[in-house]
């Protein structure tokens, strides 16, 4: 389980503000990649969030949800994302890196240290660290992990009204196949990502030989 450790020890080297960075969304076909960023004060959480904070891919949609909304009353949460646009122009990694910047100034207080799930390290305005699995051994990572994975969720949810069949409020823009099949029913639309290769080939003119 996800604990203090990490912040502690950045607080102790004299570091007063400390984020959790965490994102949602590199894999999906469709729809944007959203990063969460969220500082807790150890002195204002209760004891009941510090439990049950952990890994978003690990809990269920509702508790996430519940999670989130406590998250919102008792810690800073800063919400950035990088939409299909910016996925196509500067690849995943790219607008990953920028959802996280995004994030950051999305704070009501500035930090002075982030730490950020993963190897790479994102461009912030502020010194960064870099925690492989980080939203399993801190809880700032894991929760924000689970901020970026609801507010991705509702946006899915969101866009599967303005461009139903898809099953986005299922699926989250994930090539489950119930996406592909209504990809190949209803064909591609302007939240797909058309650098991925599924849905590149999807967009390449037919071969219909001679």
């Amino acid at each position: 389980m996800p604990d203090f450790s990490l912040e502690d020890e950045a607080l102790g080297q004299g570091h007063a503000v400390v984020c959790g960075i965490d994102e949602a969304g590199r894999g999906p076909w469709a729809g944007p990649v959203v990063a969460g960023a969220v500082i807790l004060d150890k002195g204002r959480l209760s004891a009941m969030l510090v439990a049950e904070l952990d890994d978003s891919k690990k809990l269920k949609p509702g508790k996430r949800e519940a999670l989130f909304e406590r998250l919102g009353a008792e810690a800073h949460i800063g919400v950035g994302l990088a939409d299909v646009a910016e996925i196509d122009d500067l690849n995943i990694l790219g607008a990953t890196m920028l959802a996280m910047a995004r994030a950051v100034e999305a704070l009501p207080v500035r930090p002075d240290l982030a730490l950020v799930d993963g190897n790479r390290e994102p461009d912030l305005s502020c010194p960064a660290r870099c925690v492989v699995r980080g939203d399993a051994i801190c809880l700032s990572i894991a929760a924000a992990s689970i901020a970026a994975k609801v507010a991705r969720d509702r946006i899915m949810a969101g866009l599967a009204g303005d461009f139903p069949g898809y099953g986005w409020e299922r699926n989250a823009g994930y090539g489950t196949p119930e996406h592909q099949a209504a990809l190949e029913r209803l064909g591609v639309t302007p939240q797909h990502r058309h650098s991925y290769a599924p849905i590149r080939r999807l967009l390449e003119p037919q071969d219909m030989g001679v």
